[in-house]
């Protein structure tokens, strides 16, 4: 080895020469191994690859803040003229209370028609009882006539005659008993067909009156007094009572370590600071293109993504729709 130093002495002052020498002692000190054997042994430290090393802790993607059920839209049930709006964008409704109220005259007349009518038929009904009351009380004194004929006839203190007119007298009334019981009965049928009559008057009237179907907050509203609407107008966009949710994508490098329970927080982007927290609630089963959060068309990036919803611990910190970063902290492994 020393062979190669001996030119370099030569022309190099001491000081060069033991510096030399050091390194290459140092070097000797190795073994001498070439470069084959070099590259047959394992990889220090530093010379491995970087993700294979990385403890990674949270994975950041960009996520968009949706309302539980997504923002839907509120349709009229029913057409007609609106008479008042009681409801305003940002407006928190409950369940059942009015939103809109429309013109009702119509129903309200037909309504109050087919109760009057219900009057006049219960009075009917109860006329109908009367007589029937009377002809019962006329057969059971028919009955007793007959009957008593018989007896005299057989005494022969009855000509045959009498006794078939009170028999006849007495099957005419038992007719005229069955048909009045008959009468009555159509009477009532009839009455409980008005009464299905004002249900569904009632009913029309209650849809002039459109009710919110779930709790919640109107994001808008689009309808003014005056104005018709049918069952094809939209009331307004309505977002449903519940914690916010924050739908975002992960990487598909990292997308089997996100798993529901995952804690995470919220934040603006580019900034630090902390919005909210949230839980990871869903997990896509399958891996998609990068496309959620993609304004371009021509954007053809070959990266896959794995789809996530992370529900918000305080929905007063986040707007809906707004896009943030969402910080998922993964399970150490």
């Amino acid at each position: 080895m020393f062979l190669f130093l001996k030119p370099i002495t030569i022309i190099m002052k001491t000081s060069q020469l033991i510096f030399f020498a050091v390194l290459t002692s140092l070097w000797s000190c190795g073994g001498g191994k070439t470069t084959e054997e070099t590259q047959s042994e394992p990889l220090t430290s530093t010379e491995v690859p970087l993700d294979s090393t990385m403890n990674v802790k949270e994975v950041v993607g960009i996520a968009r803040i949706e309302p539980s059920g997504k923002i839907i839209s509120i349709n009229a049930e029913t057409a007609g003229f609106v008479k008042e709006v009681l409801f305003a964008e940002n407006q928190v409704v409950k369940k059942g209370e009015v939103l809109v109220v429309l013109e009702s005259a119509i129903e309200t007349a037909q309504l109050r028609q087919t109760q009057s009518r219900i009057k006049t038929q219960q009075a009917a009904i109860d006329a109908a009882k009367a007589n029937l009351e009377s002809l019962k009380v006329k057969l059971a004194n028919a009955q007793n006539t007959y009957t008593r004929n018989l007896k005299l006839q057989q005494g022969n203190a009855a000509t045959q005659q009498s006794v078939d007119d009170s028999r006849f007298n007495v099957e005419d009334l038992q007719k005229q008993l069955a048909a009045q019981e008959a009468n009555i009965e159509q009477q009532r049928a009839r009455l409980e067909e008005l009464r299905a009559d004002i249900s569904l008057s009632q009913t029309q009237l209650g849809k002039k009156n459109l009710r919110a179907p779930l709790s919640g907050i109107f994001l808008s509203c689009d309808v003014k007094p005056g104005n018709y609407i049918n069952s094809e107008k939209v009331l307004g966009d309505f977002a449903k009572d519940g914690p916010y949710l924050a739908v975002g994508e992960v990487d598909e490098l990292y997308a089997l370590r996100v798993k529901n329970g995952n804690k995470a927080y919220i934040r603006a982007q580019g900034e630090n600071k902390v919005l909210t927290r949230g839980t990871v609630v869903f997990t896509g089963s399958y891996l998609k293109q990068k496309s959620l959060f993609s304004d371009r068309a021509d954007n053809l990036e070959d990266r896959r993504v794995r789809e996530v919803h992370v529900r918000l611990d305080d929905n007063s910190k986040v707007l809906i729709g707004s896009r943030v970063e969402c910080v998922i902290e993964l399970d150490q492994e």
